[in-house]
């Protein structure tokens, strides 16, 4: 590498937030940098794709010269740049795309493409210098809920994945018809704190025949259903009753799914990342599992929970060292698995 450092400059931009970073061997984060929008669409009730993009547009130069300038480098002390390539909005991918190719090209720099899921993980090797694979990862975020084996940098198994619904998105749209503001899911988390988990019971979910994979689209629905019931017989709907049943239902699901992970992986540290293992019950239930069963947990501290740039840097790291590289020819992939990211040269798609 050009730098001893080992610099890598991270930009995301799948969905909402136009984000850079720069991190040093992928572990010591310089920078990080974020431009949320949450307030433009708030007014909407969620993202819409088109005004993201356009926005992306507006914050990305800004975004990644401040990133460069409070890591205190310029583009000359980059040894790459890592980016989004998928999944997320197509818009808004292509943005951040267009922005790291023209650095790299300009730099004459490597391109590292990187599975927004695999960023995801490696927010906990950001904040944890002493975790290193095997481990295992449950990912689960508005847009995807994956249980991952992961034996090496750059090696996953997806084990277990959502059938339907995420678990983040779950919580928006229980949350959206609740009537809470965007985004739901903090939002529903605040409102169950003041209410009895108990009281109200939901249904848990079980997918036949592939003992990891996760459904909340029944659970989601059950909670829908029942608020239409109890606004139909005229009764009083407790809501925070309800957002801390739902709650406890969604935490259910992803913790159920460790054990029998453990059994039959041998692996005993557990990784969770995205935007819901910022939920303080989830955490609270990772705690217990980890004293119960003996193992590990990791979580990120709350900013690389969500959608940042520094995770995308550090992923982009392991790929430069693995000598992953893209060529300019990259395109996004708004539907990309995390599998994808096993290829070598992987977001060189055509």
């Amino acid at each position: 590498m050009a730098n001893e450092r080992g610099i890598v400059l991270g930009i995301e931009t799948s969905c909402d937030e136009t984000a850079a970073a720069c991190v040093a061997r992928g572990r010591e984060i310089l920078s990080s940098v974020v431009s949320s929008q949450i307030d433009i669409h708030r007014e909407f009730g969620g993202v819409v794709p088109e005004i993201a993009s356009r926005r992306h547009v507006e914050a990305i130069i800004p975004v990644v010269d401040r990133a460069l300038k409070e890591a205190q480098v310029t583009l000359a002390g980059v040894d790459a740049v890592a980016v989004t390539y998928g999944p997320g909005l197509v818009g808004a991918l292509l943005v951040g795309l267009a922005a790291a190719k023209g650095l790299a090209f300009s730099a004459g720099i490597p391109l590292v493409c990187v599975n927004h899921i695999e960023g995801h993980i490696y927010a906990n090797f950001l904040a944890h210098p002493r975790l290193d694979p095997p481990v295992l990862c449950l990912t689960v975020s508005g847009g995807h809920t994956e249980l991952v084996a992961m034996p090496g940098h750059g090696r996953y198994e997806v084990i277990g994945r959502t059938r339907d619904d995420a678990a983040g998105e779950a919580f928006d749209k229980v949350a959206r018809v609740m009537g809470l503001p965007y985004p739901g899911g903090p939002e529903l988390e605040k409102l169950a704190r003041s209410g009895d988990p108990d009281a109200v019971e939901f249904p848990r979910a079980h997918v036949e025949g592939r003992p990891f994979d996760f459904s909340f689209s029944g659970l989601k629905t059950a909670v829908i259903n029942y608020l239409h019931t109890e606004e139909q017989r005229g009764a009083r709907i407790d809501y925070p009753d309800v957002a801390a049943g739902f709650q406890k239902a969604v935490v259910y699901e992803l913790v159920s799914r460790i054990e029998p992970a453990v059994r039959a992986t041998g692996i005993r540290r557990l990784a969770v990342s995205g935007g819901v293992a910022a939920n303080g019950a989830l955490r609270a239930a990772m705690d217990k599992l980890a004293a119960d069963l003996e193992i590990e947990v990791f979580c990120p501290p709350l900013p690389l929970c969500t959608d940042n740039a520094a995770m995308i840097a550090s992923a982009g790291y392991y790929g430069l060292v693995r000598g992953q590289l893209s060529g300019l020819d990259a395109n996004a992939a708004p539907g990309a698995r995390l599998e994808d990211a096993q290829a070598e040269g992987y977001g060189s798609l055509p």
